[in-house]
């Protein structure tokens, strides 16, 4: 195994001081270009690449950023991390991303990986069950940055980046009264996020202002198979539901396999809206109709605020992700 090329490798090679290459790499305008060009071939041949850690030692900034998410499977945050990691790839940084399993200890691990690695900053979407986030508050007092997204705390004290949840809930309540719908069933996540809380309250107090006679009741599913065993039994009853409402692509994606097994049309039978990324609305036939929360949107927006933390020095703030109504077919 040959070892790991250095700069007292390339030095020695080129009979040169190692600050001379070192300084040829940085592009120091001390250096002759004909020396800089010389060192940077040799180094690309010798395939030489700068030690992390040791630039870290010398600079103290880190290119390292950690990202924590529930899930990765999940389809919101797999596009949400897929433009993390382009929009940081621009700036030179590299990500190390990691999955809390919606477990608030597993999280919390995770947080303390990331500062044995010395990232630069954090960005987090909280598991369902976080409500202490004393340790989140301890790193940031270390230095590290920490970028809440999505699913966030409702501490006021801290970096925030989220869609505008009220008024996503309004939108949703908007539309079914646009559709003169009469009897609403909405599915909702857990209540212990402020995100649930946020996107209930926006729907049901639209819809009761919009629709003062509508029949609203409400249930909420902690993931896809208990949206749809509620989607099945509320499906199964006596009870006339014209339309389903839909917290999530998750709970969505409970509703659609309840409606499949029952062999239901829409919106004939029942319309459905969502609350969604947007791929699994154009898995059905009709497409279904939702308000996008994107997430490609949102990781972009929450690589810009790291970089104005960096740059501003900001402690907290709140960035607000507005949402549009995709048409399907559904309602």
């Amino acid at each position: 195994m040959t070892n790991k090329a250095t700069l007292k490798n390339i030095a020695e090679m080129l009979q040169i001081s190692i600050s001379t290459v070192s300084r040829a790499l940085k592009d120091h305008p001390d250096i002759a270009k004909e020396t800089k060009r010389k060192v940077r071939e040799l180094a690309e041949v010798m395939d030489y690449e700068p030690n992390a850690f040791a630039v870290y030692l010398r600079t103290q900034q880190s290119k390292v950023l950690g990202l924590i998410v529930p899930e990765i499977s999940n389809f919101f945050y797999h596009s949400l991390v897929a433009s993390i990691e382009q929009e940081a790839r621009k700036k030179g940084y590299s990500l190390i991303i990691l999955q809390s399993s919606n477990n608030p200890e597993v999280e919390e691990a995770n947080l303390k990986l990331c500062k044995l690695n010395r990232v630069a900053g954090i960005f987090v979407a909280l598991t369902s069950d976080t409500n202490d986030i004393s340790v989140f508050k301890r790193i940031m007092v270390s230095g590290i940055p920490i970028i809440f997204f999505d699913k966030v705390p409702e501490d006021q004290q801290c970096i925030k980046v989220t869609m505008a949840d009220t008024e996503v809930g309004k939108m949703a309540a908007k539309t079914i009264h646009n559709k003169k719908k009469k009897n609403v069933y909405g599915i909702f996540g857990n209540p212990n996020m402020s995100i649930t809380r946020k996107r209930k309250q926006g729907f049901v107090n639209e819809l009761k202002k919009l629709s003062p006679l509508i029949e609203i009741s409400t249930a909420t599913a902690n993931d896809s198979e208990e949206a749809k065993a509620l989607a099945l039994e509320v499906l199964k009853s006596k009870k006339k539901i014209d339309t389903i409402f839909c917290m999530s692509d998750e709970i969505l994606t409970g509703v659609i396999m309840a409606i499949n097994q029952l062999k239901l049309n829409m919106p004939d039978d029942i319309s459905v809206l969502a609350i969604s990324n947007g791929f699994i609305p154009k898995l059905t036939s009709p497409a279904i109709t939702y308000i996008e929360t994107s997430g490609s949107v949102l990781g972009v927006k929450a690589m810009q605020t790291f970089f104005e933390v960096l740059e501003k020095g900001i402690t907290k703030k709140t960035e607000l992700i507005t949402s549009r109504l995709i048409e399907g077919g559904s309602i």
